[in-house]
């Protein structure tokens, strides 16, 4: 394994770590309209899907379990999801107003802000000083609850999951220090809360994600496998077993599994089949979530389904040039490489084709990703099409770019080697 792909595996190790073993956005979601019915908490607890049983729990007071404040935040929580910040915000706010020492109103505005630097695949700054302030204060929220009853499990849940969200920055920022601390401050709180983890789905997430990832890193990077052994053993189908199961009944984190599922059955189980009924779900239930508009794209297009793809990609052009919360130069790349590849391949425009190849290339500079993917199959077209018009010229310029970012393995690398070496100046 090269050094560089050993660092970026490791860097999602740590990433895993942080994000897998919490609750994570355990309060952002709420139940899809088409669920088959809602969570009963006092339902039968399966032993094979929970590390503990669950021991006789005084709930009284969670918000966390609080029917009434789960009616109330449906609304909200789907705007947020639909990327209507203000309105979802709007309405924590008011349940801050009425529960001023509580975590849940700070955790859930600190994750409308994370759903704000989301789409941009975590690039933007802007967001960062509010989204800390917001996760500290629910940190200091759940620690006072915490220290006024050991056996407050619901403040656990909230500290393991603000102390994981602000960890998940912090890593992204590359300040391991802080990243560090609070990956482990949210582990021990996920430690304590796990007396409660029969009462709902909810939390088995960070279990059936921890399941998964603890055996698929080091069986496709055996480099890591020594890390792994400081860490308990997983069981990967288990681990899907678990994530689906959230994903059909959580009434929180239902949303959020299902994001992970597809992402998994995508890149991991290379199952697009399984990815495109998750991903398309997602995409309908929220059309505003510009990150789950551009996931089913790409689903769509792996799976030669031409038309709804390009329904898709215009949708996504279409609010970004309207300006619309979480519409940027990253969707922007996915739908101009996606309406290229269409215009050119089904419509036989090939002036077109190559103004929506153009487009990708100026928006995957504009944010920097330019080491493969999009980029670099928007240039190797271009140098194709460069060629078969005889334009030499354009077509060094393109296959200079896909020769230099590729990796020297790869069927483009070759070719653009290849080309160069045949057409030297």
């Amino acid at each position: 394994m090269k050094p560089q792909v050993a660092v970026i595996m490791i860097q999602k190790l740590r990433f895993v770590l942080l994000m897998v073993l919490l609750p994570l956005a355990a309060l952002a979601q709420q139940p899809e309209s088409t669920r088959v019915a809602p969570i009963d908490t006092s339902r039968q607890v399966q032993l094979d899907n929970v590390d503990i049983a669950p021991n006789a729990v005084d709930t009284e007071g969670w918000l966390l379990l609080d029917k009434d404040i789960q009616t109330e935040l449906e609304g909200a929580v789907y705007n947020l999801y639909n990327f209507k910040y203000d309105k979802a915000e709007r309405q924590f706010r008011s349940l801050r107003r009425r529960y001023p020492n509580h975590p849940m109103p700070y955790f859930l505005l600190g994750l409308s802000t994370w759903w704000k630097i989301m789409p941009t695949n975590n690039q933007t700054k802007q967001y960062d000083k509010l989204f800390f302030a917001y996760m500290d204060t629910a940190i200091t929220k759940g620690e006072a609850l915490y220290e006024a009853d050991n056996r407050n499990y619901e403040a656990c849940f909230f500290l393991a999951a603000a102390y994981g969200f602000d960890g998940r920055l912090h890593a992204d920022r590359r300040d391991w220090r802080k990243a560090t601390v609070s990956a482990k401050r949210a582990l021990d709180y996920l430690e304590i809360s796990k007396e409660a983890n029969g009462l709902s789905p909810e939390f088995l997430f960070g279990q059936a994600l921890f399941n998964y990832y603890a055996v698929w890193i080091p069986e496709n990077y055996a480099l890591l496998k020594p890390v792994l052994l400081f860490f308990p053993k997983g069981n990967k189908s288990l681990g899907l077993q678990q994530l689906r199961n959230v994903a059909d009944n959580g009434f929180y984190v239902g949303p959020e599994a299902r994001v992970f599922l597809m992402k998994i059955l995508l890149n991991e189980e290379n199952k697009p089949e399984a990815a495109l009924p998750i991903a398309r779900y997602m995409a309908s239930t929220y059309p505003d979530n510009a990150y789950c508009q551009r996931f089913y794209a790409l689903v769509c297009f792996n799976q030669s389904e031409f038309r709804e793809c390009e329904r898709i990609s215009r949708d996504i052009l279409d609010k970004l040039n309207r300006g619309m919360p979480g519409y940027e130069a990253i969707s922007g790349r996915y739908a101009t490489y996606f309406l290229g590849w269409l215009t050119q391949n089904k419509y036989k425009n090939i002036a077109k084709a190559k103004e929506y190849y153009q487009r990708c290339i100026v928006f995957a500079e504009s944010t920097g990703e330019v080491n493969g993917g999009f980029y670099v199959y928007a240039n190797l077209a271009l140098a194709r099409l460069a060629d078969q018009d005889k334009d030499k010229k354009a077509a060094i310029r393109y296959y200079t770019v896909v020769r230099d970012v590729s990796e020297h393995d790869t069927e483009q690398y070759i070719e653009a080697k290849a080309y160069l070496k045949k057409n030297k100046k």
